[in-house]
């Protein structure tokens, strides 16, 4: 599989196909956001309902991701997602910064947006993609985390992060950072 870069306009398509009888649908998942400079890939679960209806990675408001990464790197501002053509160049900020994103799962069947709902999971091919200065993987949040015997294989370490979920609520947000600002620094992102 070749490495995927985000497309500079989101597709805005449906992410998900009836279930028979009235069941959870079955949900595609988002392209990855990497290229040939990405040093650390963060691999979450399967993107939320707000995610897959706008295409866009960690779109719910409340999730923590963006404003992680905007404290991480406070003198670079993060552009706003909802500015035309916000999301694209959020994307490609996040890939100035040497980081990836993708997710665990390629597609699935669930109903709501918690990882306890995934059913049917299928993965993606994270060996696939062609990350020539890929120092890292960091998974985000332990739905994502049960795959890290995989992601070992990949030949670079293998963090497990904080979620940056609303449904993780027993973690702070300044502990979060700090969690996530270990890991960056780690591969020399700081």
């Amino acid at each position: 599989m070749a490495t995927v870069s985000v497309p500079l306009s989101p597709v805005l398509a449906s992410a998900a196909a009836p279930a028979p009888e009235g069941g959870p649908c079955v949900l595609q998942g988002l392209a990855p956001v990497a290229g040939p400079g990405t040093v650390l890939l963060i691999l979450g679960s399967f993107p939320g309902v707000r995610s897959l209806q706008l295409q866009q990675y960690y779109a719910h408001p409340q999730n923590q991701f963006w404003k992680i990464l905007q404290a991480l790197w406070p003198q670079h501002p993060l552009p706003g997602a909802s500015q035309p053509g916000g999301y694209a160049a959020r994307c490609r900020w996040l890939l100035d910064r040497g980081l990836g994103l993708w997710d665990v799962y390629a597609r699935c069947t669930r109903s709501g947006s918690l990882d306890s709902a995934i059913r049917d999971a299928v993965p993606n091919d994270i060996a696939g993609l062609k990350l020539p200065r890929l120092k890292a993987v960091a998974h985000n949040g332990g739905e994502s985390f049960r795959h890290a015997r995989h992601t070992a294989q990949l030949g670079v370490p293998v963090h497990r992060l904080p979620s940056t979920s609303p449904a993780n609520a027993s973690w702070t947000f300044e502990r979060k950072l700090g969690a996530w600002r270990a890991v960056v620094a780690e591969q020399g992102l700081l």
